[in-house]
């Protein structure tokens, strides 16, 4: 007994139209974009319903599956990124010799991480130390960014993670982030942040940005900042 094939619509039939027409546009869209792309964003862009974007991207990603290209959802939206597979021929061609994070710097981006916006000299409660290096590192890798000035006495300047933050540890948002557990007297986890399978930043993109952290690349190893 054959079986019926399930008859669409006249509004879906149109929405898979648009979305096989709006493809290739979408496709060159997330190739020169330097962000991730939202899907409200790609729909204003391409003038279609957002109901065909996400058709299209659905289409998009299932072409790339088996490619050393991937379609990723990251950091609020969408963006090509090469794939896995291909990770160290990528990064051998993308970064320079030298790009890791000591773990000093580990430890303080963690901190910002779970506690943002904060403040120097609360990372510094907590770490114990002085940590004005290793901010200063943090935010030349730009995995941080100031966020505005604390009404407290003093006006001290505040700083929480970036988009480049979210992609490099293949987070959507920060709610995917772990919690944190820290114990008296206990060091800080490190490995809270590195995701079991990170996403791959795209070649197009981190050619424009200068020594890319990268999280095959950002270790626990105790060199200096």
């Amino acid at each position: 007994m054959q079986t019926e094939e399930p008859v669409l619509s006249e509004e879906a039939e149109e929405l898979h139209e648009t979305a096989s027409t709006i493809i290739p546009a979408i496709e060159a869209l997330l190739f020169v974009a330097s962000e991730p792309l939202e899907t409200k964003r790609i729909a204003k862009l391409t003038g279609a319903d957002e109901r065909a974007v996400a058709l299209a991207l659905q289409q998009l990603e299932a072409r790339y599956s088996d490619g050393g290209i991937v379609l990723r959802e990251v950091g609020g939206g969408y963006r090509l990124a090469t794939a896995a597979a291909v990770r160290e021929v990528v990064e051998a061609y993308l970064l320079p010799p030298k790009t890791s994070l000591s773990a000093p710097a580990l430890e303080t981006l963690a901190i910002i991480a779970h506690l943002q916006p904060v403040t120097k000299s609360e990372i510094e409660a907590i770490r114990g130390v002085n940590s004005d290096s290793v901010v200063n590192t943090l935010m030349d890798r730009n995995l941080i960014a100031e966020a505005g000035r604390k009404d407290v006495v003093g006006r001290p300047m505040t700083y929480k993670t970036t988009t480049l933050f979210l992609e490099s540890f293949g987070l959507n948002s920060l709610t995917d982030l772990p919690e944190l557990e820290l114990e008296p007297g206990q060091p800080l986890e490190l490995n809270l942040l590195v995701p079991a399978e990170p996403a791959q930043p795209a070649a197009q993109a981190e050619v424009e940005v200068e020594n890319p952290p990268s999280p095959a690349d950002i270790s626990n190893e105790h060199d200096g900042v």
